[in-house]
């Protein structure tokens, strides 16, 4: 069953990181026109909002939950429980930084955006971007402790 969990849990935590990584690569708005930016982001919105929160989650329960069965070798279930952090970070970034801008953004219409809608873009990129750098350290803990898990091997 710990295989099964740790696969999942690798598997979303990278796809998660992905989809964080591809909107970080793909659409970075500081080039983009206003109505460019909100019929993008009103389309990103449509997307992620639900899907990435419920895929961030099962990330956290799992990783609590492989700290949890780890907890007879404290390393690893102290690297389970960082990874469960970062993404709690990642999550809390979303939540109160990232979402309440995408409400915002989704009131607007293309055509006429606020004039002040340069500092909400530029805010929304700024959690952006730390959202992926918390994913990614998440996603990279995970890495390495199922590398060590594999190569060292159940007890490392």
């Amino acid at each position: 069953m710990e295989i099964f969990i740790r696969f999942l849990n690798l598997l979303i935590a990278a796809l998660v990181t992905g989809s964080v990584f591809g909107i970080w690569v793909s659409f970075n708005p500081l080039s983009l026109s206003s109505s460019s930016y909100v019929e993008q982001h009103q389309s990103l919105v449509k997307a992620f909002n639900l899907l990435l929160p419920l895929l961030g989650g099962i990330v956290i329960l799992s990783s609590l939950g492989l700290a949890y069965i780890n907890k007879g070798n404290k390393s690893v279930m102290a690297l389970f429980l960082i990874t469960a952090g970062f993404f709690i970070l990642t999550g809390l970034i979303t939540r109160f930084g990232n979402q309440p801008i995408n409400a915002l953004v989704m009131t607007w219409k293309s055509t006429n955006p606020p004039s002040d809608w340069t500092e909400w873009r530029d805010k929304w990129w700024l959690y952006h971007k730390l959202r992926f750098l918390t994913s990614i350290v998440g996603l990279c803990l995970l890495i390495w402790v199922n590398l060590q898990h594999l190569v060292i091997g159940k007890n490392a």
